[in-house]
Order: structure tokens, then C-alpha cells, then sequence
């Protein structure tokens, strides 16, 4: 019996002392392992920070950062009259009676977003003591003509009947001018520096490739031949 109660302390005394052993080691590892993942952690956390970096679009009487570059000065000059063409063609359309709801929802919706954009690009270019209009030699490379509709275009959207012609004009002209707008945008958010006007762009994007392809489906939806 004595030896065998000897044997069998000896056998718990070793695996007491293995188990010691191996929390110890386990222990080790854990306490590194944070160390090596750190400069992940910092990269990740870092990339983070980058990728917020622009922040939200500026609001209304909110001090505009002074840090620009041409990019910026380029994309406000050019995204104004963009955007004020946008709200001049909802506005057409909105006097017209019998358009579609869910259409002149949409209007209103250009409207309503785009026409405080454009203060906030006024903002901008004051603030950076910028021209209000671009240089008309800048203006021609890939400037505010991109997806703008022209004269006689503006007047087929004024001259259109009433109801789904109007609708369907609208939209089509609309579309491609939202495109004109996220190009341009896409360029400011590659090019710019002012951490603003970069959200602003961005915004930009989100909005209207969403609502490119809302109007793409409420053209697929509105009647043929009217």
C-alpha cells in the first residue's frame, strides 16, 4: 500500500508540474500575441481614420476648412451650375400637371438636395477667395458640359405634354445628367484635398447613382407610345 500510494503522489507531482509547465508556456504566447498584432491593429485603426478622413459634407454656415487645391476649386466651380441646371429641370417639371407621384417625388427630391449643395459650394469658393465660375478654357475639359443638357434639349422638356411624355423626358435627360455628376464627382474624390468637398463628392455618388437607377426602373414602368 505505501508503495503504491508513493508511486501514484510521484504521478500526480509530475503532471502537476507538466500542467504548470504548459499554462506557463500558454501564457507566454498570450501576452506576445498582442504584441505582434499590434502594428495590425495600428495599420487597421489607422486605415480607418483614413478612410472617414473627408467626414460629412459640410452644413449650411459651417466654417469651411482651408486646405484646398485646384481639384477642389475646379469641382465647385463646375458642380454649381451643374446642379442648378438639376433643379431648373425639376422645377420645369413640377409646374407640369398629371406627372406620375412617384416621379414628381423624384423632383422634388433633386430639388431639395441639390439646391443646398450649391450654397455649399458658393461657401466653398468664398471661403477660398476662389471665382465663382470657372476659366472657360478649363471648363471644356470633361467641366460642367459633362451629362448637361443643352438648349433645345431644356426647351423639349418645357414644350413636353403633360403626364408620362413629360415624365419620360425628364428622366431620360435626368439620367444622363446624374452620370455627368457622378463622373465628376468620382474625379474630386481621387483628386481633391479639401477633406469637405471630398464628402461632398461622395455624397454626391451615393446619391445619384441611387437615383440613376430608381429612374431607370420608373422608366421601365411608364406606359409606351404616350
Amino acid at each position: 500500500m505505501t508503495l503504491k500510494r508513493s508511486t501514484t503522489l510521484t504521478t500526480l507531482a509530475l503532471a502537476s508540474a507538466l500542467a504548470l509547465a504548459g499554462c506557463a508556456t500558454g501564457g507566454t504566447e498570450e501576452s506576445t500575441a498582442p504584441a505582434t498584432e499590434t502594428p495590425s491593429a495600428t495599420s487597421s485603426a489607422t486605415g480607418s481614420a483614413s478612410a472617414s478622413a473627408s467626414g460629412p459634407a459640410p452644413a449650411l454656415g459651417e466654417p469651411i476648412a482651408a486646405e484646398h487645391n485646384e481639384a477642389d476649386v475646379m469641382f465647385a466651380q463646375m458642380m454649381i451650375p451643374h446642379h442648378e441646371q438639376a433643379v431648373q429641370m425639376s422645377e420645369i417639371l413640377l409646374a407640369k400637371d398629371r406627372v406620375p407621384e412617384e416621379v414628381r417625388d423624384l423632383a422634388e427630391r433633386v430639388r431639395d438636395t441639390q439646391a443646398p449643395e450649391i450654397e455649399r459650394m458658393n461657401a466653398m469658393l468664398a471661403a477660398w477667395e476662389a471665382p465663382a465660375t470657372a476659366d472657360p478654357d478649363q471648363a471644356g475639359h470633361g467641366g460642367h458640359g459633362s451629362g448637361m443638357v443643352d438648349e433645345q434639349g431644356m426647351n423639349w422638356l418645357r414644350e413636353a405634354e403633360e403626364g408620362p411624355e413629360a415624365a419620360r423626358l425628364y428622366l431620360e435627360q435626368m439620367t444622363a445628367h446624374h452620370e455627368g455628376a457622378v463622373e465628376m464627382a468620382r474625379d474630386q474624390v481621387a483628386d481633391g484635398q479639401n477633406p469637405q468637398a471630398v464628402a461632398l463628392a461622395e455624397d454626391v455618388v451615393a446619391a445619384q447613382e441611387a437615383e440613376i437607377d430608381e429612374m431607370e426602373q420608373m422608366l421601365r414602368q411608364l406606359p409606351t407610345g404616350s
